[in-house]
């Protein structure tokens, strides 16, 4: 019993950081440089890819999909948990992909972010292979 809680404390840790990023996304300053001359062009620019957005545009919607990844992550698995268990915990395949995807998470949280979502995916992948060791 206890290996489906665990499963579930990592799953409401990704919705969670998912969830405070996009908010954060859209009703906080927390994303924007600090540089205010810098916000300016990044609100004017656009990348070589295409003048039909600014680099402004497409980091808010890069922020927006990169929250609903974790957000999918977690509610997927999240459901498969308490509605499907021992059909998860039989699907080699789910069950390896839902830790590598933590685990690639991990691997970018410590390369290019911050403190908190490094120590929330670091404690969502503890939590998720814990819970598997011990549903076995």
């Amino acid at each position: 019993m206890i290996g489906p809680i665990l499963i579930l404390a990592s799953c409401a840790i990704l919705i969670g950081l998912g969830t405070a990023h996009l908010a954060l996304t859209f009703f906080s300053n927390r994303f924007d440089p600090r540089d205010a001359k810098l916000a300016e062009q990044l609100r004017t620019v656009s990348p070589i890819i295409s003048r039909d957005t600014t680099m402004w545009r497409a980091a808010q919607g890069f922020h927006v999909s990169h929250s609903m990844g974790p957000m999918l992550l977690g509610l997927i698995y999240g459901y498969l948990t308490i509605c499907h268990f021992e059909f998860l915990k039989q699907s080699t395949f789910l069950v390896a992909l839902g830790g590598v995807t933590l685990a690639t998470y991990l691997v970018v949280a410590k390369r290019y972010w911050f403190k908190v979502p490094l120590t929330g995916i670091t404690l969502a992948l503890a939590l998720y292979l814990l819970g598997f060791a011990l549903a076995n």
